[in-house]
């Protein structure tokens, strides 16, 4: 059998659910089975092409929900995972099939995918999450932001923030698909010691240490919300933790970037705010209203490199309606 994986590209909770799902497969439905990767980023326009669903089984996962008939599995936690009502309706029609049922799963209340997939897969399928629960364990503080300070999250002490850093930076499309099948093979630090991987690290750090002292410089800070644009600077990804750990009394940050096939408007909340939560406003949402989404603390909206104004545009309205909304 030939399964062909399309996980969330460059995102470590992305590449941990497709490892995960690669293993549960492996052990518990298809023995002997091969497996193939392959990345999907959020960008303006169809994020899908129907001809790339090509292998005998096809899954998604940590990714938008597809209504094609050649998708066989799908895991998502995204509170904006479908991207129209029609594509709602056709996965609630789908839970009415048992076989579909069985196959197609969602609940947005999980910090990680890769802890929703263990979860389905361990319960409904008796698989065995035992040997990959510091993976489990790292997908969820790297996913759902529960990093002990800002400090952790940014200054990169951890095996897993390290691998982290490559895999939302790599510019290799054969190098996630070639990491994936180790992270449920062997501890990270392992994985991090590859001869493939661990040249890749000491650049990224200095790439690292620059994008900081680059949003230190662009970051205003007003009524609680951060706003910088470096679309000047073009980055193929960055912490996103930056901003809090150069202004902690801040609660929310969006940040204009520009790379080689988006301008993207990252919206997001301070993990470590003392907002009173029920104040906090609903960052899916407010992204969702531009074509983008995400999670409640935390989304993005994604245009095409050359609209590189109308982003713009949205950023600031997005910047204005927090600064007035900020419950601090």
């Amino acid at each position: 059998m030939w399964v062909r994986v399309f996980y969330h590209d460059k995102c470590f909770d992305g590449a941990c659910s497709a490892s995960l799902f690669t293993r549960f497969h492996r052990e518990r439905i298809a023995q002997g089975a091969r497996y193939e990767y392959h990345g999907l980023v959020h960008r303006a326009g169809a994020l899908f092409d129907e001809s790339e669903f090509t292998g005998d089984e096809n899954a998604i996962v940590d990714f938008k929900y597809s209504a094609s008939p050649c998708v066989t599995w799908w895991f998502d936690h995204h509170q904006s995972a479908f991207l129209t009502p029609q594509d709602h309706q056709h996965f609630l029609a789908c839970q009415q099939d048992p076989l579909c049922a069985s196959h197609k799963f969602f609940d947005p209340t999980y910090t990680s995918c890769t802890s929703f997939l263990a979860y389905i897969a361990s319960t409904k399928f008796g698989f065995d999450t035992t040997p990959v629960a510091d993976l489990i364990h790292w997908a969820d503080i790297v996913d759902g932001a529960r990093y002990e300070s800002p400090e952790a999250a940014v200054e990169m002490a951890a095996p897993a923030m390290k691998l982290t850093l490559i895999i939302e930076s790599t510019q290799d499309p054969a190098f996630i698909p070639r990491l994936i099948p180790l992270l449920t093979e062997m501890p990270l630090s392992e994985v991090l010691s590859q001869p493939f991987v661990a040249p890749l690290l000491p650049p990224l750090l200095e790439r690292h240490r620059q994008a900081i002292e680059l949003i230190r410089s662009r970051a205003e800070e007003k009524n609680g919300t951060i706003f910088f644009d470096i679309t000047d600077h073009p980055l193929e990804g960055f912490n996103k933790f930056i901003p809090y750990y150069l202004r902690p009394n801040a609660t929310y940050s969006i940040g204009l970037s520009k790379s080689s096939f988006r301008t993207k408007v990252a919206v997001g909340s301070n993990p470590w705010t003392k907002a009173d939560p029920a104040k906090m406003v609903n960052l899916a949402q407010v992204c969702e209203r531009y074509g983008g989404g995400g999670h409640a603390r935390v989304g993005a909206i994604s245009f095409p490199p050359d609209k590189e104004e109308q982003a713009r545009a949205a950023a600031r309205e997005i910047v204005a309606e927090l600064r007035q909304k900020n419950p601090l």
